[in-house]
């Protein structure tokens, strides 16, 4: 059995198959039918670099060391062997294209090859023109935009990264089928990763009359400053500059508001064609019988959501991310002669439907799970729970394999109580201009937050970056949510005398 593993950056739950009555996300929605998919999977921490290094170390942020993106787990924290690795290690061709891990210094500028991977990995070459100032304004000249629609003919080469990438993922694949070795092939698109660069005619698909803002767009009033994110991102983009938004808080206008969310699931569709031409090309090429299909993004994006915008907080729309596996004959019977599994669906010219629902499954899950699960469909031995502390073991999990989840559908008997945690650190109390993503050295508050059935509880501790510790006696602030009465997560009650003892409980197993 192969691997394709699809990654996609910045994407949040707004997909057709996790129940977006507005985006249009036929390819994904297509494999989601054919998928087990987990309603509830969340990220560790809502950043690129450290949420990547942990789901594909099975390891969290505190044992690889990794809240921003400047150092690399081998030497920084410890020598640990990555999925890919230790798929290589298992006689796997193991290849990279696109983003997978963070590029830099966060796998070693080299994304962690030779150990994770069997050949260099592939980077699109229009990416180095990311932040180029391309965009056309009202004024007919170009800048380096947050909303970007293009004409790709006019743009660099002529294309853009996460076609190009596709491009080389369906040339890998029709070179691969032939070797007789099993192969995991990873490939990260960026989008609907800022700026929001995506071929022009896919905002046919977004009428902005159809566009409306976040349901809760302002910020709460008992958020603590602390758990605030700024958007320093989004802020320093030429047509948001433009804006003179005051900071921290100062809202974006209503109507740009609207632009931005309408260009975020442009960009969202755009990806999914990429998913789709990739998803066909495996199955032209013989190979949807044999190869198990994992789909998911390495942490979601605020649109708007309590006055943010990006990630850079532990809120559900900045940690929760799409999670499903296609597994053949498993979660979906293998297809009759002549019977299509991954046909093309183009979103201009095709009718776009809803699809049977797939297995949804209900019950909270990690991404640092996904490296055991990985191991069990493979049937290859599952690295064991790792001890505390564990920066001396090479191979282990923080993770947990969810084998006993495949049988569940959309039930709460999945499991009585399920927990899952996130993280992220802050540099001061208040809203800072590096609030956002602040070097190791510059935090001196870590975030941990514990997501149950039932609420999302964050406490604000201090941190010592020297040492790498927390002093979780010492709160600066906290916040709990009710997901039944406050699914947005809008009313802080940790503050509230009635939730006294509830509050202490999920202290508690912060501790633990």
């Amino acid at each position: 059995m192969n691997v394709l593993f699809i990654i996609a950056d910045d994407l949040r739950t707004s997909l057709g198959c996790y129940g977006d009555p507005l985006v249009k996300s036929p390819n994904i929605d297509q494999l989601a039918s054919k998928s087990i998919v987990f309603k509830n999977a969340f990220a560790q921490q809502a950043l690129c670099g450290p949420s990547r290094t942990s789901f594909l170390t099975s390891r969290r942020p505190d044992t690889t060391r990794l809240f921003d993106h400047n150092s690399y787990w081998r030497t920084h924290a410890g020598n640990y062997t990555t999925l890919p690795q230790y798929l290589k290690m298992n006689s796997f061709l193991t290849l990279s294209v696109g983003k997978v891990f963070h590029p830099g210094i966060v796998s070693n500028h080299t994304d962690d090859y030779p150990y994770s991977w069997s050949i260099p990995p592939f980077h699109p070459s229009t990416q180095k023109y990311k932040n180029a100032k391309v965009c056309k304004g009202p004024d007919g000249k170009r800048y380096a935009n947050l909303v970007c629609p293009v004409d790709v003919k006019e743009m660099p080469e002529q294309t853009l990264p996460d076609i190009q990438s596709t491009d080389e993922a369906i040339r890998l694949l029709k070179k691969v089928k032939s070797t007789g070795n099993p192969f995991f092939l990873a490939v990260g698109y960026h989008k609907p990763h800022i700026p929001l660069k995506y071929p022009e005619e896919f905002l046919k698909l977004y009428p902005l009359e159809e566009i409306h803002l976040a349901p809760d767009p302002k910020v709460p009033s008992k958020l603590p400053p602390v758990a605030y994110n700024p958007w320093t991102d989004v802020r320093s983009r030429d047509d948001v500059r433009a804006l003179n938004i005051s900071f921290p808080y100062g809202p974006i206008p209503d109507d740009f508001q609207v632009l931005i969310r309408q260009s975020y699931f442009a960009a969202v569709s755009y990806m999914d064609t990429q998913v789709g031409r990739l998803l066909n090309a495996l199955e032209e090429q013989g190979l949807a019988n044999n190869t198990i299909v994992v789909f998911t993004s390495d942490h979601g994006w605020s649109l708007g959501e309590h006055g943010e915008w990006a990630k850079y907080s532990n809120f559900d729309v900045a940690t929760r991310v799409p999670l499903m596996f296609y597994v053949p004959g498993l979660t979906a019977a293998l297809p009759l002669p002549k019977q299509r599994v991954f046909p093309f669906i183009n979103p201009f010219t095709d009718k776009v439907g809803n699809w049977p629902r797939g297995l949804m499954v209900e019950f909270n899950v990690e991404l640092v799970d996904l490296f055991p699960m990985v191991c069990l469909l493979l049937r290859l031995p599952v690295p064991p729970p790792c001890p505390k502390p564990s920066f001396h073991v090479e191979l282990c999990t923080e993770g947990e394999p969810i084998a006993d989840l495949w049988n569940h559908r959309a039930t709460s008997d999945a499991k009585d109580e399920s927990f899952v945690f996130t993280q992220y650190p802050r540099p001061a109390d208040i809203p800072q201009p590096n609030s956002d993503l602040p070097l190791l050295d510059d935090i001196r508050i870590m975030g941990y937050s514990i997501r149950s059935n039932d609420y999302r509880f964050t406490e604000w501790v201090s941190y010592n970056p020297s040492t790498f510790t927390a002093n979780l006696t010492d709160i600066h602030a906290g916040e709990l949510y009710l997901h039944m009465s406050d699914p947005g997560q809008d009313n802080n009650l940790y503050n509230n005398l009635e939730f006294a003892a509830l509050v202490r409980k999920l202290s508690t197993l912060i501790k633990v």
